[in-house]
């Protein structure tokens, strides 16, 4: 099963609220999901108008669960902990793949 970070468009028309979640690529926008992981009120006027939690994205993530463009600059924007984190996890797995492509291109060689 492929897995999503995306939002998830709630509210009335003209007043959306979206909640991060982690889904099954084949859902719809609005379907279900298997987990919140926060929501972002866009029309909030309070300083308070999202709320992320950084634990279980970093737990998707390492499960495999990739981020869509808009989950990808809303966490950006507000959690750029969270996002310096996956991206350094990235490119430590990119390293220790050309490694082990260095090491098999020695041995064959």
């Amino acid at each position: 099963m492929a897995l999503k970070i995306r939002l998830r468009q709630q509210g009335r028309k003209n007043r959306q609220t979206y909640r991060l979640v982690v889904t099954d690529i084949r859902n719809p926008r609005d379907g279900k999901y298997l987990e919140m992981l926060g929501w972002y009120n866009p029309f909030s006027t309070a300083a308070q108008d999202c709320v992320v939690h950084s634990d279980r994205i970093n737990y998707w993530v390492g499960l495999g669960a990739e981020l869509s463009p808009n989950a990808q600059s809303l966490l950006t924007r507000i959690a750029p902990d969270v996002m310096k984190g996956i991206r350094a996890n990235e490119h430590a797995r990119r390293v220790k793949k050309a490694g082990k492509r260095r090491a098999l291109k020695k041995a064959v060689a």
